[in-house]
């Protein structure tokens, strides 16, 4: 090492050329970086799909997903299986451990399938496949004026294939309209008068409606193909397929006995953008893809698009890369000023030339880290910007030490050539291990589960590889540049260039600077440093009793704790549940005035935050009705959050508008999200029990609950009432006809639900031909009770002469977690601001929960939501932390050759934790997550402090100081160093800390936690660790008199002492085995 620094020093031009391959390759680098909103995640989900027509929730359950599910358990790599079974559909999610091969794992997942022996007739082929991960980049929909939903589909598939047709763009979904069908409509007065039935009439269709190849014919001219082409896509062309004949030859077509119909399926399906009728269409983007390109290409279309055509626009919904560019430039922004800040700091305390060369490491190390970034999959994002400016202040960290001790040999009297040098080796080994350190503590975020840790690991990635890029350039470049520069040169009386004239007059900053560090350092450091030392129980019990005091305020609730932070959101979604089976048209209603009430408090906002301004609160309304006649959302899209005041916060709009509306009667729920909770709701349970009774039972009580909690809002559960069912059962005169119940429901089902005839792709379309009655003709029990039934002699009957019925709830949902029977209730709070979710979850688990067990034994409870992501989180980082732990005090134990002094620096750890709880108190911040992942941080930042200090006091005592002077001078002679570090590390994030944007908020607790828990860790460093040194040293001295009787002198015991007695002694062998040689 020592050679490949001497090299450089002595050759600066072999420097200049590293940096303009770091210029180059790093200029490259960032040019080939894509865009994205979060981080690239894979995924980590299989998913099966089932698809029954015709079957209920308790046919797909038994028939289909308990024999998966039975299959599934034991698969190694499964972390847990979820399911729910729906009418005519099911699906089963299979969560797949993170350090799995995705691949792999789904080619277990459809053996595990394979194996089942059997599954339903009339079931479709399930379909076993990967989650991929898509993100949403800009939504946008086609509305007009009295433009008929069929027009508009048609538009959006041609707008659909422009876009697909565009480079890097994969991932379209269109929505708004339910899926179109064929419908032969029969009356049952022609079935009876021809006697033909449904199945007769589905095969005819079936069997006419072709296109098949029948073989060649070859003659000796020429070849044929013999095909039967027969094949109609549209309602009109199959009227004419006939279906029977008489036995007077008379031919029976199709449109004799039904009216054929092109139409869309009868699950409501609709949407509508400012109350005109609207398709939406969602553009995401792939691992592969670039958010910002793919966005403008699309908003180049749209501008297009909408200046060829008049009473048809398509409206952009939702567009991704405005917020990711606002958060972008907001952090930008943040690091220049950062920046700004550091330089500014750098060249008030250190010598203005020094700062320029420790200030030039930034842009180098970043441009080191762009050349490998693209290698990690690394994006432009939140997150990897926030890396970059967590790093900043950190970055100059080795510089400085270098920079300082290389400037105090050249004061010794050194040549600029050897104080580099030497100034460089001395620090190398505490400037090596602070890196190291600081790497393996951000590693952690590397080994973390659940989506933080997904998200985070980009932050981890940024920032080692921006460390380990300026560990290079402090190493190699800095002292070259130093040792040929004016840095270290004799200061001259007249300067003649301009830059020596501005470096000139920037020293009378520099001696201001100089002049504060000295009072700093000898008239308040230095008599604070002499006071604790004499006092080192006081100094002791004051910090241990502010960290007893922050506990207490913590447990207290004075400040405050929360799972995940809140997301700023601009957009405020309603979600309306009505009872199963509820008239689509009652459904409507309710959300249409739910709508009215939104213009109303958009009138209100606009009025009292919004007036001179010229802007309205909403850009746009949303209401979307279905899947089904009971579910309805109204999406109120609001300004961008840096076009709006900071009082109307998506949870205002919500709150206020949920007090507008009141409540609903006879809703089943009504939730006004807002759209800011990461990770899940902050409070929800699910109850597992096989025994459905005392599940539903316990269901009830709990939501009861919660709904009691005045602290608490939107209360949800996953099962909904069922929707009411006509239970059909054979009379006795019935089975004296020798008929059963199959025989029966199945006629029921194909009059009342439809047999599939056909099923045909009509352009992108997927098209279904179904027989059956006419709407107007099952739309009343009394048309039940009058539906003739086919007698296996070929009479029919009414179905009342032979069957009898009851109504009852059956069940639309069934959820099953880990194999057992699942209900989830869910809540958000009222006012994230003031109340916290990990009280409230705390109750749920020691308190109310155990209550409920008690009254229903067979009841098991399971956290989710944001607890399960913040168990998930505690877990791995239990795993992972204690042996990063164990390697960084490994690393410094290497460093110093020493067992104790590793311990005292890691002991300063949680007295740290008092700066970063008041830190957050100060900002009113609640502790969360990245607040933890903040002190994981900074762990590896305060170390480094420490290393330069006892580096220095060990030097000391080689030196031949005693214990007390070498302690006093390691804190005078590091007093700017680790002042410096610190201050810059604070300075790299004030920006941040300062920042009011909504689109901040979200990272603000990991920058309160370094920038107050390095604040804090200064003191520490500078106050606490002498004082730890010199209890250290005393027990050290006690437990060698116990061990020899002898008490030695306090430097005697140190490390540093023993180390160079041992080398002195091999020295004086080595010198007499040469002499005898």
């Amino acid at each position: 090492m020592k050679k490949v620094i001497n090299y450089f020093i002595r050759y600066h031009v072999a420097v200049n050329v590293v940096i303009l391959a770091f210029i180059l390759f790093g200029t490259l680098g960032v040019t080939s970086l894509k865009s994205s909103f979060f981080p690239l995640t894979e995924s980590h989900i299989v998913q099966i799909s089932v698809a029954y027509p015709g079957a209920s929730p308790q046919e797909i359950e038994e028939g289909v997903v308990l024999k998966i599910e039975d299959n599934l358990k034991g698969l190694a790599g499964v972390e847990r299986v979820t399911s729910v079974s729906r009418e005519n559909s099911g699906s089963i999610t299979v969560e797949v451990e993170k350090e799995r091969d995705i691949d792999f794992m789904l080619l277990q997942v459809k053996n595990a399938v394979d194996r089942v022996p059997s599954f339903p007739t009339g079931m479709e082929p399930l379909v076993v496949a990967k989650q991929e991960q898509i993100r949403s980049t800009i939504n946008f929909g086609l509305s007009g004026n009295n433009i008929p939903l069929l027009s508009l589909k048609k538009i959006a598939r041609q707008v659909e294939n422009d876009i697909r047709a565009m480079e890097g763009i994969s991932q379209i979904e269109i929505t708004g309209y339910p899926e179109e069908e064929i419908e032969i409509a029969v009356e049952e007065s022609k079935l009876l008068a021809y006697k033909l039935s449904f199945t007769a009439v589905a095969q005819a269709v079936a069997q006419a409606n072709i296109i098949v190849t029948g073989g060649r014919l070859k003659t000796d001219a020429e070849e044929f193909l013999i095909r039967a082409n027969n094949k109609s896509y549209y309602a009109d062309e199959l009227t004419q397929i006939i279906v029977a004949s008489q036995p007077d030859g008379t031919l029976i077509r199709l449109g004799d006995i039904a009216e054929v119909r092109d139409r869309f399926s009868e699950t409501p399906n609709a949407s509508f953008i400012n109350g005109n009728l609207a398709v939406n269409v969602r553009v995401s983007s792939t691992n592969t893809e670039d958010l910002l390109s793919t966005a403008d290409q699309i908003k180049a279309y749209i501008k297009t698009f909408n200046e060829n055509r008049e009473n048809l626009q398509i409206e952009i919904l939702s567009d991704q890369s405005i917020t990711l560019e606002e958060r972008t430039k907001l952090l930008i922004e943040n690091a220049l000023q950062g920046m700004l800040l550091v330089l500014i700091f750098l060249s008030l305390f250190l010598n203005t030339r020094l700062a320029f060369w420790v200030a030039f490491g930034l842009p180098i190390a970043f441009l080191g880290m762009f050349i490998f970034a693209p290698i990690f999959n690394v994006t432009i994002n939140v997150l990897s910007l926030f890396g970059m400016i967590i790093v900043i202040g950190i970055l100059v960290d080795d510089g400085i030490v270098i920079a300082e001790n290389i400037y105090q040999h050249y004061e010794k009297g050194k040549s600029p050539y050897r104080a580099a040098l030497d100034g460089i080796l001395e620090v190398i080994p505490p400037v090596v291990s602070a890196i190291i350190t600081t790497v393996l503590a951000f590693s952690l975020f590397l080994f973390l589960d659940s989506r933080i840790g997904e998200f985070f690991s980009e932050v981890s990635i940024v920032v080692i590889l921006t460390l380990v890029i300026s560990l290079v350039e402090a190493l190699i470049i800095l002292p070259a540049h130093l040792a040929h520069s004016k840095a270290l040169s004799k200061e001259r009386k007249e300067p003649k260039t301009l830059v020596a004239k501005a470096f000139s007059k920037l020293r009378v900053i520099n001696k201001l600077g100089d002049q504060m560090m000295q009072y700093m350092r000898d008239k308040l450091y230095s008599p604070l440093f002499e006071f604790t030392l004499k006092n080192r129980l006081l100094t002791m019990a004051l910090f241990l009793a502010a960290l007893f005091l922050t506990v207490g305020s913590i447990g207290g609730g004075v400040v405050r704790t929360s799972f995940f932070p809140n997301l700023a959101s601009d957009r405020v979604q309603v979600t309306l549940t009505m009872p199963n089976g509820t008239n689509e048209r009652i459904t409507d209603s309710i959300i249409s005035i739910i709508e009215q009430k939104s213009q109303i408090l958009e009138q209100e906002f606009n009025e009292k935050y919004l007036a001179g301004t010229g802007k309205t609160l909403f850009i746009n309304t949303i209401k979307t009705l279905g899947n089904g006649s009971s579910r309805a959302n109204l999406t109120l899209n609001m300004l961008p959050g840096e076009e709006r005041p900071n009082s109307i916060r998506a949870n205002t709009v919500s709150s206020r508008l949920a007090e507008l509306v009141g409540p609903v009667i006879g809703a089943e729920s009504l939730v006004f999200g807002s759209g800011s909770n990461f990770g899940g709701s902050p409070v929800s349970v699910s109850l597992l029990s096989n025994n459905i009774e005392e599940l539903k039972a316990a269901k009830n009580e709990l939501k009861q609950i919660l709904i009691s909690n005045s602290l608490l809002k939107d209360v949800t559960d996953n099962d909904p009432a069922g929707i009411k069912e006509i239970t059909i059962q054979l009379k006795d005169n019935g089975y004296a006809l020798g008929l059963d119940l199959q025989y029966i429901i199945s006629q029921v089902r194909s009059g009342f639900f439809g047999v599939q005839a056909q099923r045909f792709q009509r352009g992108q379309d997927e098209i279904r031909v179904w027989v059956r009655y006419n709407k107007e003709d099952r739309s009343s029990i009394t048309q039940l009770e009058d539906m003739k039934i086919n007698l296996p002699n070929g009479e029919r009957v009414p179905l009342k002469e032979i069957a009898y019925y009851s109504i009852e709830r059956g069940e639309v949902l069934i959820n099953h977690l880990d194999g057992r029977r699942e209900i989830q209730i869910s809540a958000d709070l009222k006012d994230a601001q003031n109340t916290s979710a990990t009280d409230i979850m705390s109750d749920l688990q020691l308190n109310i929960v155990p209550q409920i067990q008690a009254k229903y034994p067979t009841i098991s409870a399971s956290y989710e939501g944001q607890n399960r992501e913040a168990s998930k989180l505690s877990a791995s980082l239990a795993t992972a932390g204690i042996p990063i732990l164990i390697l960084i005090y490994m690393t410094i134990a290497f460093t110093f050759r020493s067992f104790s002094q590793p311990i005292l620096l890691i002991l300063l750890v949680p007295l740290s934790i008092t700066g970063v709880a008041w830190g957050h108190w100060i900002h009113n911040f609640p502790l969360n997550i990245l607040s933890i992942l903040g002190i994981i941080a900074l762990i590896g930042i305060m170390v480094n402090d420490g290393l330069v200090l006892i580096g220095k006091f060990n030097n000391n005592l080689r030196e031949g100081l005693t214990f007390d002077e070498a302690l006093l001078n390691a804190g005078k002679s590091r007093f700017r160093a680790i002042f410096l570090t610190s201050i810059t590390t604070v300075a790299g994030l004030a920006p941040l800390l300062l920042e009011k944007s909504r689109q901040a908020q979200f990272l603000k607790p990991m920058a309160i936690s370094v920038s107050y828990g390095i604040a804090f860790a200064t003191l520490l460093t500078l106050i606490v660790l002498p004082v730890f040194l010199s209890y250290s040293n005393q027990i050290k001295v006690y437990l060698k008199w116990l061990s020899s009787g002898k008490f030695l002198p306090k430097e005697a015991v140190e490390r540093a002492i023993t180390e160079q007695k041992e080398e002195q002694k091999m020295n004086e062998i080595e010198s007499i085995n040469t002499k005898e040689s």
